[in-house]
């Protein structure tokens, strides 16, 4: 069966909210946003309802819940009431309701095993379902940095969600590969339904893309720029069908959709697994 073709999403984490971002993401055939709750200082759904509110409607938009403002600073929360305040708040700040809302970092509130968490991740997931039912947002999914604590939790009577999103690329670990192919495997996730984020590890202006060549992952080495390359080869590690990227320029977004044009090398992309699950191996338990 073909895949889905791969699509960008336009991820607003760090991103000023500009304008100008927007329209050129549209005039690029970007559609499809991804912010959260906690973004731009717990303001991001306000200040985009402000600034951009007209052009909204021509996008898809997902945000994610689990942050919340505390007495004692920013705090993560999978308590089911406080999780359905913040989509409808979220319906309220963006003057409409989500396409998709995300459960955001769950393993940040069930990295200590206790053989109550399970029930704890069930009664989350169930809050989000029953927002979707009544119309709150469209669809709910989980969005995990770290999927390895999510996965030893998950319960098959449990809402299942319709997006999983994870980090995806090159600077991902084999462990954290590991864990997102088995979730993915575990929810029975199909084409359309695997998001990744974070492809380039935070930069593209980290050290490691001067050192290496991710050309060597495409089938035309020569067509696309490393950059380029190392996006293009992200839809592969995990295999997914969406990333969301953050960028505050326009031709820095460009850039990327232009990658999509590149075809990789998935005997390349197997070897280098392959790599990656032998170094596991050898590391010491």
């Amino acid at each position: 069966m073909r895949g889905a073709d791969p699509r960008v999403v336009l991820g607003l984490h760090r991103s000023r909210h500009e304008r100008r971002l927007l329209t050129g993401a549209l005039d690029l055939g970007v559609i499809a946003l991804d912010t959260s709750t906690n973004y731009l200082g717990f303001s991001s759904h306000r200040v985009l309802a402000r600034t951009a509110g007209d052009l909204l409607p021509k996008f898809t938009i997902s945000t994610k819940v689990g942050y919340f403002l505390g007495p004692d600073g920013v705090e993560h929360s999978l308590d089911p009431v406080r999780l359905r305040a913040a989509v409808e708040q979220a319906a309220e700040d963006l003057g409409r309701e989500p396409d998709l809302v995300f459960l955001h970092n769950p393993e940040h509130s069930l990295r200590e095993a206790a053989s109550h968490h399970r029930d704890v991740l069930a009664q989350a997931c169930t809050a989000l379902d029953d927002a979707t039912t009544e119309g709150l947002c469209a669809a709910w999914g989980v969005a995990s940095w770290d999927p390895s604590p999510v996965l030893s939790l998950i319960d098959a009577t449990a809402p299942r969600p319709s997006v999983l999103m994870v980090r995806a690329g090159l600077l991902v670990g084999g462990r954290t590969l590991d864990a997102a192919e088995a979730l993915i495997q575990a929810w029975d996730l199909g084409d359309g339904d695997v998001w990744g984020m974070s492809p380039f590890g935070g930069s593209t202006g980290a050290p490691v893309w001067a050192r290496i060549d991710p050309r060597v992952f495409l089938r035309d080495r020569s067509r696309l720029s490393r950059v380029q390359a190392a996006f293009r080869a992200a839809y592969h590690l995990p295999k997914v069908d969406s990333i969301a990227v953050g960028t505050d320029e326009p031709t820095h977004l460009g850039e990327l959709v232009g990658a999509l044009v590149g075809e990789v090398e998935e005997r390349t992309i197997q070897e280098y697994r392959t790599l990656l699950r032998d170094r596991l191996r050898d590391q010491p338990a």
